[in-house]
């Protein structure tokens, strides 16, 4: 079964990279550091409500869309 931290980071990892944009890139436009977002994507770390909003900005998304697709993930239960 998945967790939501775990869904979060498949979710950002996907969007980040249809995006074209390198963990770097994103950590400096977030300023968030670039092992905090490596960490994230492998959901070994949970978003703050800060960290959502900054990083759905520099993707040039509304954050509702990041918790959409995490929660549409964890419903498939998809490993």
């Amino acid at each position: 079964m998945m967790n939501a931290a775990k869904a979060f980071g498949l979710v950002l990892k996907k969007l980040r990279n249809e995006k074209g944009i390198s963990q770097e890139k994103l950590a400096l436009n977030t300023d968030l550091d670039r092992t905090f977002i490596s960490m994230l994507e492998r959901g070994k770390r949970q978003p703050s409500l800060e960290s959502i909003l900054k990083l759905a900005n520099s993707l040039n998304i509304p954050a509702h869309e990041l918790i959409k697709e995490t929660s549409v993930l964890l419903e498939k239960g998809i490993n």
